[in-house]
C-alpha cells in the first residue's frame, strides 16, 4: 500500500511540477526518490542489486545512448532550415498558393508526411519546427498551439496506424505474429476520424483564441529575418524528401540506425543545396548542439523516473490488475496499454510491458490478433501524453520555448482525448463486426 501511494503521488507530483515549469532535472530525479523510498528501495549502490541510483541511470542514460545522435542531427536540420531561410521560404510559399487559412493544414501534413515515412516523432518536431513559426507568424497566429499542431500530425492519426513504420506499430508484430498493416481496414477508418475531429478541434480553438484577441508575439530569441534573397522553396522541400526517402527505404535494413543516416542526408543536402544562403553556420551549429543537449537531457531526466517506477512493488502490482480484467479481452487490453503507458510516459513502454502478458493469455482465448494488434497500438498513443511525457516536454520546452501552462492544455486535447476516442470506435467496430 506505501508504494502505491509513493508511485500515485510521485506521479502526481512530477505532473504538477511540469506543468508549473519547474526543472525536469531536479523534479524528476525527486520524485523517483519519492518513489524509491516508499517502496523501501536501497538509495545507493552498495549491496543491494536493485537500487535507486542505478535504477534511475540505466534509465537516464539508456534513452541517452539510444538517441543522442536522433537528437543532434534531428536539431542540426532544424536550424539550418532556419538559418539558411529555407524554412522561410517555404512557408512563403505555401502561404502564398494556399492562403493564410491553410497554414495549420501545412503543418499538420507536413507533420504527417514524416511521420508515416518513418522519422521518429521527435524528429519531426525539431525538422518542421522551423516552417510552423514561419507559417504561425505570417498568418498572425497564436504562437502556444504550435507544440498541439505538431503533435496532431505525428502523434495522432499516423504515429500507430496501419503501414506506419514507427515503433508504436512494430511492437506488436513481436508478440502476435502479425504485420504492420493489421487491421488496416479499421485502422483506415480510425485514422480518417482522429484526422477529422482533431483538425476540426484544433481550428475551433484557434479561432476561438484570435477572436478573444490572441496573436502571434514575436520573441528576442527567434530567428531574424534578414533583407535577403531567400532560397528557392524547392532548396527547403529536397532536404525534407532526403530524410524522408532514406528513412523508408533503409528501415528494415538498419532499423532505428535508419534514423541517423536520413538525418545526415537531410543536413549535408541542407549544406550542399543551401551554403551560399546560410547567414551564420556557425551559430547555427552551436545553438543547434545546445539545443539537441537540452531537449535530450529533459527527456532523459523523465525516463529516469519512469525507470524507478518499473521497479518499484507498486508498479508489478499494478500492472497484474491491469493485465488481468475482467470481460471483454479488447477492451482489458486497450485499458491496461492505455493506464501503463500513462504511469511510464511512454507509448511503446504501455506496449512493451503489456503485451508480454496478455498477448499469450488471450492468444490461446482465441482473441483475434490482428485485432488485439490495432487496439494496443492505437490506445498507446493516449494517455502517454500526459505532461511528463518525454516527447511533450522535449516539443514544448526545448523546441517551441514554451511552457506547459500555455501549449500543453491544446496539446492533450488533440493527443490524448482523440485517440481515446479513436481506440472506443476501434472496439465498437471489432465488437459489432
Amino acid at each position: 500500500m506505501l508504494s502505491m501511494i509513493g508511485l500515485l503521488g510521485g506521479l502526481i507530483l512530477l505532473i504538477v511540477l511540469t506543468l508549473r515549469g519547474v526543472n525536469l532535472f531536479i523534479a524528476a530525479p525527486v520524485c523517483a526518490l519519492l518513489v524509491a523510498l516508499s517502496s523501501d528501495m536501497a538509495i545507493f549502490p552498495v549491496t543491494a542489486q536493485s537500487n535507486f541510483i542505478n535504477a534511475y541511470m540505466d534509465g537516464f542514460a539508456g534513452f541517452l545512448s539510444a538517441w543522442f545522435f536522433m537528437f543532434l542531427l534531428g536539431s542540426l536540420f532544424g536550424k539550418f532550415m532556419e538559418d539558411t531561410g529555407a524554412a522561410d521560404s517555404v512557408a512563403s510559399y505555401i502561404v502564398g498558393k494556399l492562403g493564410m487559412k491553410h497554414a495549420v493544414l501545412a503543418v499538420v501534413i507536413a507533420c504527417a508526411v514524416l511521420t508515416y515515412g518513418g522519422v521518429s516523432v521527435f524528429i519531426v518536431a525539431f525538422s518542421v519546427y522551423p516552417m510552423a513559426l514561419s507559417l504561425f507568424k505570417d498568418a498572425n497566429l497564436p504562437r502556444r498551439f504550435i507544440p498541439a499542431t505538431l503533435a496532431f500530425g505525428s502523434v495522432t492519426f499516423t504515429m500507430t496506424s496501419a503501414g506506419s513504420p514507427e515503433i508504436q506499430n512494430w511492437i506488436p508484430v513481436k508478440y502476435l505474429g502479425t504485420s504492420p498493416y493489421a487491421a488496416w481496414e479499421v485502422s483506415l477508418v480510425v485514422a480518417i476520424f482522429m484526422a477529422i475531429v482533431g483538425y476540426y478541434w484544433l481550428n475551433k480553438m484557434i479561432k476561438k483564441a484570435v477572436a478573444n484577441g490572441e496573436h502571434f508575439n514575436a520573441r528576442e530569441d527567434d530567428p531574424v529575418i534578414l533583407e535577403r534573397k531567400r532560397p528557392h522553396p524547392i532548396t527547403g522541400v529536397i532536404p525534407l524528401l532526403v530524410v524522408l526517402l532514406l528513412s523508408f527505404t533503409l528501415h528494415d535494413v538498419l532499423q532505428q540506425t535508419a534514423l541517423i543516416v536520413a538525418l545526415l542526408g537531410g543536413v549535408l543536402s541542407i549544406v550542399i543545396i543551401n551554403f551560399k544562403h546560410f547567414h551564420n553556420m556557425a551559430n547555427a551549429i552551436n545553438v543547434g548542439t545546445t539545443g539537441a543537449l537540452v531537449a535530450i537531457g529533459n527527456t532523459a531526466a523523465v525516463v529516469g523516473f519512469g525507470a524507478v517506477a518499473k521497479v518499484s512493488p507498486a508498479f508489478t502490482a499494478a500492472v497484474d490488475a491491469m493485465t488481468q480484467m475482467p470481460g471483454n479481452e479488447l477492451v482489458g487490453a486497450a485499458v491496461a496499454v492505455s493506464v501503463i503507458a500513462g504511469l511510464t510516459g511512454s507509448a511503446s513502454g504501455g506496449q512493451a510491458i503489456a503485451l508480454p502478458l496478455v498477448a499469450p493469455q488471450y492468444l490461446e482465448m482465441g482473441v483475434n490478433p490482428e485485432q488485439l494488434h490495432r487496439v494496443v497500438a492505437i490506445s498507446s498513443g493516449a494517455l502517454d501524453t500526459l505532461p511528463h511525457n518525454g516527447y511533450v516536454v522535449t516539443t514544448i520546452r526545448a523546441i517551441c520555448k514554451e511552457t506547459h501552462q500555455r501549449a500543453y492544455w491544446s496539446m492533450a486535447a488533440l493527443t490524448a482525448l482523440v485517440p481515446l476516442a479513436g481506440v472506443a470506435l476501434a472496439l465498437g467496430l471489432f465488437i459489432i463486426f
